[in-house]
């Protein structure tokens, strides 16, 4: 199974600059790089991070949700404390909308469905011989749900373009649902196997839209991001 991302995709995160797509006194949205981990890890060596880079012109911005450190693409920062806990209620009763681009392998077809949405429905808990990888599991496994939709099937790669609602917010939800349905991720060092894990030069995971009410005005608001890929 691969490592990881190749060196050189490691190196062009690392001097990525910091794209700052939105900032007001309630909150930031970031597009963040593939290879960049959201937040500090454990060890001298993860300290960089997407919310470290942030803090540094920003001091008061504060952490409400994650993107792995595979996954590109919109994540917003709250300004305070005071307004981190209100954006955190916001995702935790569904009141935030995100869209993902993933590219899997293999031909994904259509559900059966009037809006061409079909629904996974598969309760993730952490493997914890094997952490941090997720599995499904039926008896300890939290409720996790994913909204997705085919949008092209490509031959010549042997691979689909799919668009993704995560409904929850498990750890690693997207890679391991779409892992389940038998077309994992091109490009995922975890849940795809080798031949398929070294397919692309990243994981083939963007977070493209993430719509919200604002806090303060309750104005809609909208993000999108064109995925890399």
């Amino acid at each position: 199974m691969s490592s990881g991302p190749p060196n050189n995709y490691l190196t062009s995160a690392a001097s990525a600059e910091l794209v700052l797509m939105y900032a007001d006194d309630s909150l930031l949205v970031l597009n963040k790089p593939s290879g960049l981990l959201a937040v500090p890890g454990r060890g001298e060596d993860k300290q960089d991070c997407l919310s470290a880079r942030v803090q540094r012109r920003f001091p008061d911005a504060l952490v409400v949700h994650r993107l792995d450190m595979a996954t590109s693409g919109v994540m917003l920062m709250a300004r305070g404390i005071a307004m981190q806990r209100v954006l955190a209620k916001s995702f935790e009763t569904r009141q935030v909308h995100k869209r993902y681009i993933a590219v899997v392998q293999g031909c994904l077809l259509p559900p059966e469905s009037a809006d061409g949405w079909g629904l996974i429905d598969l309760p993730i808990v952490v493997d914890w011989p094997r952490r941090p990888l997720r599995i499904i599991d039926a008896q300890r496994g939290k409720p996790s749900q994913t909204r997705w939709r085919s949008v092209a099937f490509d031959e010549a790669s042997d691979s689909t373009r799919v668009e993704l609602e995560p409904l929850t917010g498990r750890s690693h939800q997207l890679r391991v649902h779409l892992q389940a349905l038998g077309h994992p991720i091109l490009g995922d060092a975890l849940y795809a196997p080798a031949a398929l894990a070294a397919a692309a030069p990243r994981l083939l995971l963007h977070a493209c839209a993430l719509g919200l009410a604002h806090p303060c005005s309750a104005e809609p608001m909208r993000f999108e991001s064109p995925p890399p890929f």
